[in-house]
Formats: structure tokens, C-alpha cells, sequence
């Protein structure tokens, strides 16, 4: 089952609240346990709270503190964008979602409100934060003021647009129809949406639609004189009463606010005496304008009476205050629990609620957006700390890498050079690094030198090594932190930014050595673009690998994939797709595929095929038609390493993806290699993935 569903609207005003209770009234009859979540909300004075959050989990009873239900405020995330900082705003509402995620079997969020400044940009953000968190949406929008091809146009367009970022909608609500539009729109809606797209179309309701006495009296800042207790009630319609009162009484309408100046206590008295009448309507309130107050004879009449409405007085005039009242939009809050049944009735017969609680049950998430994937690996990092090795800790980038990733209590770390070089270094960088966090190992001076120079010899002496070549190798920073893993010191190492690959590798190989059943060690990168998380294989070590080769490059990149909760969709890329082409390079490829499917029945692989028929759907539906892979691959394998390494660099810099790796595969134990250019951020991500990777060794 979905473990989320994201309400968004396409404006304000839309009636967003009888979704969002409607939703959690049904939820909380699916599941034991359902939390709500809100990721942006608008700026409240101090001691005020967000309506919506303050209703739900009050109404519900939901478990959950209010500071726990949002993550930004709408000043928060305008500062943040304007200051080029989005990705902290994203950020924080992952972790935040994913701290209620943890805790509830299900989580409604519910999107923003476009309301105030910035509202401009809420539409991109509502699909960019529905995206990143994996969850399925429902869309809505207000019927009011539009035409039937207006409701419908927006509808669709806003259907689009979530889709195409592969975001899936569940439902479109058409919401405050007029009742006698109802079939039109929905008919209108099944014509324009794919079939399997939900449709509800949810009429005005009046008592949804005006404002209570409790709403006006804090819009106008008034003042309760009488009847507190009432300040629920419902206002249908509001009148002056600025005729005399046998005038005034004809037009009095049943739940009707009396507006009339402070000193008219012929209205005031008549008003009350009316909603107790059996002859005339129902009085919702009384609004005393112009800050008058009536007299003390009047107020002990009235004290004496044994119900009476609300009466408010206000300090402006009668006509600005009829205005102010008339522009009023009505809420549905905590206290008025009519407006909130009803809300939840209408939901519950409009809306198709059984095949969308069907849908939450049977929809998956595709894919895995960069932020989370990088969330992920941080929290599995911190889950089961692990003590990683950087060799290379003079470099600038490692120490600023460091430092990072002591803060986030993501890792063990040791550096190794100099102790004075490297905290010299840390102080001309003044880079604030807790080094009582950090142990510092200088290999030549180490105590640990001897017993692994000894060891190096023992496990090399067949290869004509003497112990005194062992030394200098030893004293040789890669070496060493290679030989930390091998002896069980550290659990993985990180290296490659200053030295090259072959000197980050070698040691690995003569030392580590391959897993049982591994023949070759390759290498992938993960690719996280735009939207998803992609694995490239093998780009950084094996030149031109034979059939045989390749098929086990696959086969590994898979698990790699599989291990970092990227469901692995293989595409064993070639100039040709499928029997379209012929060629020596082809038919390698062809025969590595047929040789994963023997290995590895239980795997989706498809090759050889082209790559744009392995991500395009449209392309991959013509070209591969009966392919589970063409058009949505996952793990794209390169038929030889200059094809590959051209590809991720290029996919790099053209699109701005992050490329993190590469990631060595195969070895008994994590050794990572760092390209040259890597920056502080390529360094922070290999090392969470090389603990990851040593936390299932």
C-alpha cells in the first residue's frame, strides 16, 4: 500500500479542507494509524497556528505535536529561493515527511494554499515536493467563476503537468460546482482524463460556503458582548438595519446578520425578539457598527433574556463593515464540528471512495528522485556508523568533506598524513573541525606500521616482494589505508582525488581481492538527474570487456542497484536495438545478454538496445513494443569504457546531474576511487555509499 497521498490545488480558495477531512476520515478506517503533514504554510503572528493542521489533528486526535506537522513557512522558502537555495528548503521537508513516515502507516499532505506572496512559484514547488517524497497526488480545483471548458481546461492541464514530471495522479476533484452543472462537468472531466484517473465532482454546499459568527468577529477585530456560546452559528445572509423596525422586519431572512450602529436599539431588541418569534426567521448575530454601544437599560434588558445571539461591537462604519463582511472566505475550523460532518458527508458520497482507497493499496512509487535517494544514504549511514579511511587528508576538498560528514554523524573517520600538516591546513581553510572526532594516522609513525608492513610481506613474498619493499610500500598512503580495511582497522576507504585510479585500485586488488564468484571488478556511477537515480556501469575501469565480462558487470551493477533501492530495469546498450542492426560490437552485446538471462532468469534485462530506446517510452515503444525495459531502464551497461566514461561526463556537464562514484564492485571489502576534478560534495556522497557498502560485508 501506498504509505502517502499529496493533496494539491491549483488556486486558492478551492475547498481544500472538505478534501483533506473527507481523505482522513477514510484513511482512518483503512488504517490503525494515519499522520498529517503540511511542507509549506503561510506566516501567523505569534500564539495564532495554521487552521488546516490546528483542525485535523484536533478534530481526529491525531498523536502528533503541531511543530511536527510542517516543515517551512512561506517566508522561510521565498528567502531560501531568492537566495538560490531551494535544495535546503526540499531538504527539510524530506526529513521532516520522512520523520512522520517512520512513525504512522499512512501520511496525508496536504499542499499549499496559494495565498500571499510567492504564490507564483507554489505551483512548481507542489509537483517538485509531490516528486521528491514518491507519492501519489490528487488535484483540485473550484468551480467558481469559470466556464465548464475553463474547469475542465485547468484540470487537465494541472493533470499534465504532474505527469509529466512522473508524478501519478490518482484523482481529479472538481470542487463548489453548481449543483445543476454537476453531470456536465463530470462528464466533461471522463471525456478530457485518461480512463484510469478518478473523477469527483463536489457541488456547492451553503453551509460550506459562509462564514460563521466566529470568522467575522475576528476578521472585524470586534468585541463579544453577548452570546459567546453561539459564535458558531451560521451567517447565510447579512442585512443593514438602518429603517425603522417595522420596515427592517420584512427583511428579515432565517440564519441573517443584523448590521445596524451601536445606538439603534429599536433594531437591536426587535432583531432578538424576532429569532424568538415563531413568526420570523432565525437570527444568526448582531453587529453593532460605529464602536456605540446601547445604553445600561438595554444591556440589563437584554442580560435578562434567556438566549441570545451573538452580539459584536466594532469601531467601523456600517458601510465599510458590510463590505468587510461580504468579503469575507469562510474556513472550516476545529470548534465548528457542523461544517466539518458535513464536509466529510459530502466527501464520502461524491467522491468514488472505495476505488481510491483501491489505488492506495496497489500503487508503487517508479523510480526514486535524487534528494530522497541522497536522504536515503545519510540516514542508512547514520543507522550503523562505520569507520572509513581517507587517505589523501592534506587535500583541501577532503578536509571541507570531513568536516561535513563529522557534523552529520554519518561516519567514522581517519585521516592519514601528518597530524600538525593537516590541522595547519584545517586552520589556514579555517575550517572548524572537531579533530577529538577524527584520528589522524601518520603511516611512517604509526604504531600500526610494522605489524602491516610484516603482513604486506607474508601475503606478497610469492610475488618477490621482501620485507623491505613492503616498507616502502607501506609507507605509501594507499597502501596503508588498503591495509587498514584488509585488517579489519577500518571498514572501507576513499581515495582517488589526488593520486589516479590505478594507484587507488591496485593496492585493493593485491590486497582485498575480489568476492567469491566475482571474476572481474567493475565500477558504476550513479547518475542522479532531473527526476530519477540512474546507474552507469562499468565508466572507469574496464577497457573493453569480452561477452562473458560484460554479462557479470550487469549482473553485479544490478545488485549494486538493488542494494541502494533502485529497482534494477538493465539495458545492455549498443548502436542497435534489438535484431535491427549486426556488427562484431553488436553481437557481443547480444550474446552478454543472453548470457545474464541464463545467469540471472529473475532480472529484467534488454539488449543490445540503443539509448534513447532505453529511456523514452515513446521511442521504446517503437522500437521494442514487448520490452519490460525499453523506455524506462534503470541500469544502463556501456559496451566498452570509453563509450561509458564519454557518457557519464557528458550527461554530467550538459545536464548538471550529480554523478556519485566511481563505485567499485566486487571487492571483499568498500575501496572507492575519486576522480581528480571530484568536488567536497562527490567526496561526502562516496563515503556515506562506501559505508553503506560495508555495512553489508
Amino acid at each position: 500500500m501506498s504509505k502517502a497521498i499529496y493533496v494539491a490545488t491549483i488556486e486558492p480558495n478551492s475547498g481544500k479542507s472538505l478534501i483533506s477531512l473527507g481523505l482522513m476520515h477514510l484513511l482512518l478506517g483503512k488504517a490503525a494509524k494515519v499522520g498529517y503533514f503540511r511542507p509549506i504554510i503561510d506566516d501567523y503572528a505569534p500564539g495564532e497556528k495554521d487552521n488546516h493542521i490546528n483542525t485535523v489533528i484536533s478534530y481526529f486526535d491525531i498523536q502528533m505535536e503541531y511543530g511536527e506537522a510542517y516543515a517551512c513557512t512561506r517566508s522561510e522558502v521565498i528567502q531560501k529561493y531568492n537566495q538560490n537555495k531551494s535544495d535546503e528548503v526540499l531538504d527539510k521537508i524530506i526529513e521532516k515527511y520522512k520523520v512522520i513516515e517512520s512513525r504512522f502507516d499512512f501520511v496525508l499532505v496536504e499542499g499549499t494554499d496559494f495565498s500571499g506572496e510567492g504564490s507564483i512559484i507554489e505551483w512548481d514547488i507542489n509537483v517538485f515536493i509531490a516528486k521528491n517524497l514518491g507519492i501519489p497526488t490528487i488535484i483540485l480545483a473550484s468551480g467558481v467563476g469559470k466556464t465548464l471548458e475553463e474547469l475542465v481546461d485547468n484540470l487537465y492541464l494541472a493533470y499534465d503537468s504532474f505527469t509529466n514530471k512522473g508524478v501519478e495522479v490518482l484523482m481529479v476533484i472538481a470542487n463548489k460546482v453548481q449543483p445543476e452543472n454537476v453531470n456536465l462537468v463530470t462528464n466533461g472531466l471522463l471525456k478530457s482524463l485518461p480512463k484510469e484517473v478518478l473523477i469527483g465532482t463536489i457541488p456547492l454546499n451553503p453551509i460550506l460556503g459562509n462564514p460563521t459568527m466566529k470568522e467575522i468577529v475576528k476578521e472585524l477585530e470586534g468585541e463579544v458582548l453577548f452570546g459567546r456560546e453561539f459564535l458558531n452559528n451560521q451567517v447565510s445572509n447579512f442585512s443593514v438595519g438602518a429603517m425603522q423596525l417595522r420596515n427592517y422586519l420584512t427583511h428579515f431572512k432565517e440564519n441573517g446578520l443584523v448590521i445596524t450602529p451601536g445606538d439603534r436599539s429599536d433594531i437591536i431588541l426587535g432583531a432578538l425578539q424576532a429569532n424568538l418569534s415563531s413568526n420570523y426567521p432565525t437570527a444568526s448575530g448582531i453587529v453593532l457598527t460605529g464602536g456605540l454601544i446601547p445604553e445600561d437599560p438595554v444591556i440589563k434588558l437584554i442580560e435578562g433574556l434567556s438566549e441570545v445571539v451573538p452580539i459584536v461591537s466594532v469601531t467601523g462604519g456600517t458601510f465599510a463593515i458590510a463590505n468587510k463582511i461580504g468579503s469575507i472566505r469562510p474556513k472550516i475550523y476545529a470548534e465548528n464540528k457542523q461544517k466539518i460532518e458535513v464536509s466529510i458527508h459530502d466527501f464520502t458520497r461524491l467522491v468514488p471512495i472505495n476505488a481510491l482507497a483501491e489505488r492506495l493499496i496497489t500503487f508503487e512509487a517508479s523510480g526514486i528522485t535524487p534528494r530522497m535517494f541522497q536522504y536515503n544514504l545519510l540516514k542508512r549511514a547514520q543507522s550503523i556508523k562505520k569507520h572509513i579511511v581517507l587517505p589523501e587528508g592534506t587535500d583541501e576538498r577532503v578536509l571541507k568533506a570531513a568536516k561535513e560528514l563529522i557534523n552529520a554523524d554519518a561516519v567514522k573517520l581517519t585521516l592519514l598524513g601528518n597530524p600538525l600538516q593537516i590541522k595547519e591546513k584545517a586552520r589556514q581553510l579555517d575550517l572548524l573541525i572537531d579533530f577529538e572526532k577524527i584520528s589522524i594516522i601518520d603511516p611512517v609513525n604509526s604504531e600500526y606500521f610494522e605489524d602491516y608492513a610484516n603482513t604486506l610481506y607474508e601475503l606478497r613474498k610469492h610475488k618477490n616482494v621482501d620485507l623491505a619493499m613492503a616498507e616502502d610500500l607501506m609507507a605509501d598512503i594507499s597502501y596503508f589505508g588498503t591495509m587498514m580495511v584488509y585488517k579489519g582497522d577500518a571498514d572501507g576507504m576513499v581515495s582517488g582525488a589526488v593520486n589516479t585510479t590505478q594507484h587507488t585500485i591496485r593496492p585493493a586488488l593485491q590486497l582485498i581481492k575480489t568476492k567469491p564468484n566475482v571474476s572481474i571488478v567493475s565500477s558504476v556511477f550513479f547518475m542522479c538527474l532531473e527526476d530519477r537515480v540512474s546507474v552507469y556501469g562499468d565508466c572507469a575501469i574496464n577497457p573493453n570487456p569480452n561477452a562473458e565480462q560484460l554479462a557479470e558487470i550487469a549482473i553485479t551493477s544490478a545488485a549494486t542497484s538493488l542494494a541502494f533501492g533502485i529497482d534494477p530495469k538493465i539495458a545492455m546498450l549498443s548502436y542497435s536495438s534489438g535484431t535491427s542492426g549486426s556488427g562484431e560490437d553488436v553481437e557481443r552485446v547480444r550474446e552478454a545478454t543472453e548470457i545474464v538471462r541464463k545467469r540471472a532468469p529473475y532480472l529484467k534485462v534488454e539488449g543490445p538496445i540503443q539509448y534513447d530506446a532505453a529511456v523514452d517510452k515513446n521511442v521504446g515503444k517503437t522500437k521494442m513494443p514487448d520490452s519490460e525495459v525499453a523506455g524506462q531502464a534503470s541500469v544502463f551497461i556501456f559496451p566498452d569504457l570509453n563509450t561509458g566514461n564519454n557518457t557519464y561526463k557528458a550527461v554530467q556537464r550538459e545536464t548538471g546531474a550529480l554523478a556519485i562514484g566511481p563505485i567499485i564492485q566486487g571487492l571483499n571489502k568498500p575501496v572507492n576511487d575519486l576522480s581528480r576534478g571530484s568536488t567536497v560534495n562527490d567526496i561526502f556522497n562516496t563515503v556515506i555509499i562506501t559505508a553503506i557498502q560495508a555495512q553489508t560485508v
